[in-house]
């Protein structure tokens, strides 16, 4: 059970590097402009593992690990990769920069929240969240390219920080395509252990949804935001989570519910939603206050990350 469930992850990580780096290089070669690739290709990308493992659960009939993922992804995103960037290098950002994608971050929670709220996710529920996502996109590189500012240029610099040393279109588009393939397949790996170990510990799939496939299918993420930080890059890693958790609420939920309804378990609309709501407020605040997460606040988004994972556990 432990081994499939390790190599899911691995895989998951693996795809979702490697689908990134080729995507982009094949952008550039294809004369792509970097703030395009940036905003669109590493923002699908790197929720490229979240994508598969929902809508192969989705398809399994584990409603709890498909919402669990995405929710506990967005939770884990804030609490645990962001925080732990910020202890290794305090994230101060301009303070124009992330204006529109912190008003789109609070809508998308709001929006999903709400969806959540009203106990299922129909093939309604997830065209309304897709067409919000695709109108976001399209609103976000139009204001961009209409004049240089913060935003374009923090999408430029994560284009910059994935494209890979190899020029050729062939091994890139191989890149693109293994990195797909062990995307999906380390997806089916992973919903399928998850499964077995949810009943063989006696809890609910949502708990392991919400922890054990949530933080591995944010690896990702975590690659992408300790790069950013080794490279000094505070704006881009605080910009990956940002866009990372409007893409998984309205882009990964939004299509799992238009290829299978969801209902939502009881559990994950009780508590963890607001969880959600509440940790998303909270990073708003740290940004508003100083536009800056320091060390310190790092250090509180990391404790509370240790208590919420030690609560699931409980529960």
């Amino acid at each position: 059970m432990i081994w499939p469930l390790i190599a899911g992850l691995i895989l998951l990580a693996l795809g979702g590097e490697l689908l990134v780096r080729g995507s982009v290089g094949l952008a550039r070669r294809l004369g792509v402009s970097p703030l395009l690739a940036g905003l669109v290709i590493v923002g699908f990308g790197t929720s490229t593992p979240e994508l598969s493992t929902s809508v192969q659960a989705a398809l399994a009939g584990s409603p709890g690990i498909a919402i669990g993922n995405v929710v506990g992804s967005n939770i884990a995103n804030i609490l645990f990769i962001l925080g732990l960037s910020a202890l290794v290098l305090p994230l101060a950002v301009n303070r124009a920069a992330f204006r529109r994608d912190a008003l789109a971050l609070g809508g998308s929670t709001l929006l999903c929240a709400a969806a959540i709220l009203f106990g299922s996710l129909g093939r309604l529920s997830g065209a309304l969240l897709v067409a919000c996502l695709f109108a976001y996109v399209i609103w976000a590189y139009r204001a961009e390219r209409a004049a240089t500012d913060p935003e374009g240029q923090r999408h430029e610099a994560e284009a910059a920080d994935t494209t890979p040393a190899i020029a050729a279109a062939l091994p890139l588009a191989l890149m693109v395509v293994a990195g797909l393939a062990a995307a999906i397949f380390g997806a089916g790996l992973l919903v399928d252990a998850a499964i077995v170990l949810a009943g063989n510990l006696g809890v609910s799939q949502s708990v392991i949804g919400l922890t054990v496939v949530a933080v591995g299918t944010s690896l990702p993420e975590l690659i992408a935001c300790l790069v950013a930080v080794a490279r000094k890059h505070a704006d881009v890693a605080l910009g990956n989570i940002v866009g990372s958790n409007i893409y998984n609420v309205l882009g990964i939920l939004g299509v799992t519910a238009l290829i299978e309804p969801l209902s939502v378990p009881p559990e994950i609309a009780q508590f963890d939603i607001w969880v959600l709501l509440g940790v998303t407020a909270l990073l708003l605040a740290q940004l508003r206050s100083g536009w800056t997460v320091s060390r310190a606040e790092g250090g509180l988004l990391l404790t509370l990350f240790i208590g919420y994972t030690a609560f699931l556990i409980l529960r």
